[in-house]
């Protein structure tokens, strides 16, 4: 069983929601997964022990978060590379930060990262079914990859 990490920023609890959904979706695949808000991680030793990340944040002001900029900086020093991973957010008109966390995550920290790309909802979906599913699926397809 492999180990992933879920780590997330939200302020209206909608990303928090997609976190746990994505979570579900790598356990469907046998494999352990842990939800954490970023402002729970506060030293690079706290990613140590995981085979994969999924990191989230909803978009604002076209961007991401500040606290999720900050930790990306920590995950950088963490040596992620190699490692798979993910990204994923909410938005209500725009969705940009999913995309920059995921490139981030790729070029920046030479991760290998799942092949659905970045991944995004609008806010009024997450809690749907389809939108759980599809959060669901986007675990699923990471957990796969990270194989038996």
């Amino acid at each position: 069983m492999k180990k992933v990490l879920v780590a997330y920023v939200s302020r209206t609890g909608k990303t928090e929601k997609m976190a746990e959904y994505i979570a579900e979706g790598v356990r469907f695949c046998g494999h352990a997964a842990e939800v954490k808000k970023v402002s729970e991680l506060k030293k690079e030793k706290q990613l140590e022990g995981y085979d994969g990340y999924i990191f989230g944040c909803p978009t604002y002001h076209r961007d991401m978060t500040e606290n999720m900029k900050t930790f990306l900086f920590l995950a950088q020093k963490a040596g992620l590379g190699g490692k798979w991973g993910g990204a994923f957010g909410s938005h209500t008109h725009s969705g940009d930060a999913a995309k920059y966390i995921f490139d981030t995550m790729e070029h920046v920290f030479k991760m290998n990262m799942t092949n659905l790309g970045s991944f995004l909802l609008r806010e009024d979906v997450i809690e749907t079914s389809e939108g759980m599913r599809a959060c669901q699926d986007y675990g699923k397809a990471l957990g796969e990859q990270l194989g038996a």
